[in-house]
């Protein structure tokens, strides 16, 4: 019996183990593709900001998000994020009054001030998107992170198209690395445990 339990109990091991490997290799995969095309937004999703001004990671992302609206591929840009603990500035705007002192004129920029992950980010976008009746986006974050992120606003029917920002090439183990935990995080999220 206990020969039984074990034998199982490495079958559905090793099969979870497989299908995690399987996903880790589709976060992969949507990390390294580029979709940009014509859209009705640019959402942006948040990182960190500091006193007003955006982190690396966050700059990135905007100067993508640049790119991308000064290209014509849609006609407004989404910033997402909350405060993450400062109590002047949140992410959000922290995005917006970067783009405007790029030339972003501020009536083309929506912004999402007070979400603290990116469920919340994502959802408020999704809200944001549905009141005013747009159906479709290109989304910048990290590559890692966008698998998740696009089934997250693809549920609630929108097309959305990814487009990682550029940036420095991280180790192949690293890669792999946030790619697993992304993987993890896109089950969690099937499994409706959300956050």
């Amino acid at each position: 019996m206990l020969r039984k339990a074990m034998r199982w109990g490495g079958v559905l091991t090793a099969g979870a183990a497989a299908g995690l490997a399987y996903l880790t290799s589709q976060v992969h995969a949507a990390a390294e593709r580029d979709e940009r095309r014509p859209a009705d937004v640019i959402i942006v999703l948040g990182a960190a900001e500091y006193r007003g001004l955006p982190s690396p990671v966050l700059k990135s992302r905007l100067d993508h998000a640049l790119a991308l609206y000064r290209q014509g591929l849609a006609p407004r840009i989404l910033t997402t994020g909350g405060s993450g603990g400062d109590p002047d500035f949140t992410e959000g705007e922290v995005g917006r009054n970067y783009l405007v002192r790029k030339g972003v004129p501020s009536e083309a920029i929506l912004v999402e001030p007070e979400a603290e992950t990116t469920f919340q980010s994502v959802l408020a976008a999704g809200e944001i998107m549905a009141r005013m009746n747009l159906r479709s986006c290109l989304l910048v974050t990290d590559g890692y992170h966008l698998l998740r992120s696009k089934k997250m606003l693809e549920e609630r029917g929108f097309a959305v198209y990814g487009s990682p920002r550029p940036g420095i090439r991280q180790s192949a183990v690293r890669e792999w690395w946030l790619a697993a935990r992304q993987a993890v995080g896109l089950l969690l999220w099937s499994a409706r445990l959300r956050w």
